[in-house]
């Protein structure tokens, strides 16, 4: 058992959700913060050290408050993982500006929301750890996913950004790079997945990164990753006929 704490937003479904339970099992405070109220309470419910926050991260005030409240109750907060994030395939394929607007508005302003809510209390400590859940899907720009590659390309940049800010004050800040995990938001793509793993294989990646190991990106599963690093740094020529070329192979 520890006395160490930890504030995880998105936390209903997905990886926030297996990444509280993982916590949760080692020992930590697990505060979860996400829309759904009636999913937190039954997650808070089934798991000891689970306790729900619910919150609208689009709310920059609310994310104040709510971490207020956290930090009433347990004093000290030691990670801070902002994991919110939705995608609509169907609709970048006829480029929907709303849902443009509202993917950039949960994924990347919701985030920078939740960071705004914690960053002078970190600062003041002078400890602690801020981590923001991006995707490789930001490392460059994938077909039917203009908005959700835009949101996660953003969080990436601003999140190597903080780092430079926050470790001056001695916070650290990691950047988490996920490939395809099984989740309610990738069971909405119609094309394959490879290497596809489980939210629980996600939450042991991103607990040994953030609690054993010092690395700025915690990124998986690797055989994935690395391919997804090297086409990022391909010529724009090259990249573009290697994704022609897979297109073709699906139905798009």
């Amino acid at each position: 058992m520890t006395d160490k704490v930890i504030w995880i937003t998105g936390a209903s479904s997905g990886i926030g959700k297996a990444l509280a339970i993982k916590f949760a099992n080692e020992g930590w405070k697990v505060a979860i913060s996400a829309r759904r109220e009636n999913l937190l309470n039954e997650i808070s419910k089934s798991h000891d050290g689970i306790f729900s926050y619910p919150l609208d991260v689009t709310d920059s005030e609310k994310c104040k408050s709510v971490f207020n409240d956290i930090k009433e109750k347990f004093k000290d907060i030691d990670i801070s993982v902002f994991s919110t994030g939705i995608h609509d395939p169907k609709s970048e394929k006829s480029l929907n500006l709303d849902k443009v607007r509202q993917i950039m508005e949960v994924n990347f302003f919701g985030t920078v929301n939740s960071i705004n809510a914690v960053c002078d209390y970190y600062k003041n400590r002078k400890s602690g750890q801020i981590s923001i859940v991006s995707s490789v899907a930001g490392y460059r720009g994938l077909p039917a996913a203009g908005a959700y590659c835009a949101s996660k390309s953003a969080l990436t940049s601003f999140a190597e950004s903080l780092y430079f800010e926050m470790k001056r004050k001695d916070v650290k800040v990691t950047l988490i790079s996920p490939g395809f995990i099984k989740t309610p938001m990738t069971d909405q793509n119609d094309f394959p997945m490879p290497m596809i793993r489980s939210p629980e294989f996600a939450a042991e990646q991103i607990y040994v990164g953030l609690v054993k190991k010092n690395a700025f990106e915690i990124h998986f599963p690797k055989s994935f990753t690395f391919i997804m690093k090297i086409l990022q740094i391909l010529p724009n020529w090259i990249y573009f006929k290697i994704l022609d070329k897979g297109m073709k192979k699906i139905s798009y």
